[in-house]
């Protein structure tokens, strides 16, 4: 099953050059133990361009599409056999890049 471990930032800023290492140091083991399927950090959330188009003309609106003080800084996407291996992925990525993370199922239909 495939899971979605989503980093959230508390608006401290980028992840240090040690965070990054350990991140990638992180991120190769998890290749090579097979739970690897893609991960990514992401922009600040003052460079998100808001799309809605539920009304027909799709109408843009620049910045967070939230008022927080946290946002989602980079995700990685899993494969676990269950949700406590995923979890405890979750836990070793948590410690790597000093954040807390989010554990999420796909759905899938």
């Amino acid at each position: 099953m495939q899971y979605l471990v989503s980093v959230i930032d508390e608006l401290t800023g980028s992840a240090t050059p040690a965070e990054m290492a350990a991140i990638n140091a992180f991120n190769d083991r998890i290749r090579a133990e097979g739970h690897w399927v893609f991960a990514g950090g992401l922009a600040a959330p003052s460079t998100a361009t808001v799309v809605d188009g539920r009304d027909g003309e799709p109408i843009l609106t620049d910045g967070p599409f939230l008022e927080s003080k946290e946002f989602l800084a980079g995700f990685w996407i899993i494969e676990a056999p269950d949700l406590d291996v995923a979890i405890r992925l979750a836990a070793e990525g948590s410690k790597h890049c000093n954040r807390r993370v989010e554990v999420r199922p796909f759905l899938v239909g």
